[in-house]
């Protein structure tokens, strides 16, 4: 529900155009989605790394680093977690705006959020990601013992609205790319990205900084 009044849109001046010919991106949302300890945060880094030495401007949005800061004000209700995913697709929107691929990090259970951020960042700027893990696996590796937490919430008659335990996780349908971390290597995973965003025209030429002339003593 949009509250503020009396604003206006103030057009920019530089086109996505010519922040393309600085980050030598053609920008979208990597939107990573799955289960807590499916590997998301993982497979995010590994992204940005993978981007930023081969010259592309690339940040990592993390689930939890948001909520220390921009969110730290929502909790894990229904309510809260769609406010969650509304913010950081927002900002998400402005990453690619200023021509920065943006990759995001969040458990994001439920589908109808998911595809918001999809209407709002347009068409072909947002390619979901599912990091595809078994629960059993997911909770085997439990690395921030919240499973361990939520099992024991449960067995004490409270709730944790925890996703895959007391909370629901709705996975994606037809995701863009889909890896399963169970039984692929991060940098299998991350090669399947990387080969995704170069065969749909993501990653532009960059100049060889080593060449005469490229700047580099």
């Amino acid at each position: 529900m949009q509250k503020a009044t009396n604003i206006v849109w103030h057009a920019a001046h530089v086109t996505p155009e010519q922040r393309q010919a600085v980050t030598r991106v053609n920008p979208a949302v990597l939107w990573l989605t799955g289960l807590s300890g499916c590997g998301k945060s993982t497979l995010a880094m590994a992204l940005e790394d993978r981007l930023i030495e081969r010259g592309h401007l690339a940040y990592v949005l993390d689930g939890d680093n948001v909520r220390h800061g921009l969110n730290k004000n929502l909790g894990f209700s229904d309510e809260d977690r769609q406010e969650n995913i509304r913010r950081i697709g927002e900002v998400a929107k402005l990453f690619i705006s200023a021509g920065v691929m943006a990759i995001t990090s969040f458990i994001s259970p439920f589908r109808q959020d998911r595809e918001a951020v999809r209407t709002l960042v347009g068409p072909g700027a947002f390619i979901e990601i599912y990091v595809d893990a078994p629960l059993d696996v997911c909770e085997s590796r439990d690395p921030k013992g919240l499973y361990k937490k939520a099992r024991a919430a449960m067995a004490a008659g409270k709730g944790m609205a925890f996703t895959g335990i007391d909370s629901p996780y709705e996975p994606p349908v037809i995701p863009e790319i889909h890896v399963h971390s169970d039984r692929q290597s991060v940098e299998q995973c991350a090669e399947q990205v990387m080969a995704y965003l170069q065969q749909h025209g993501h990653l532009l030429p960059v100049a060889d900084l080593a060449a005469p002339g490229g700047g580099r003593a």
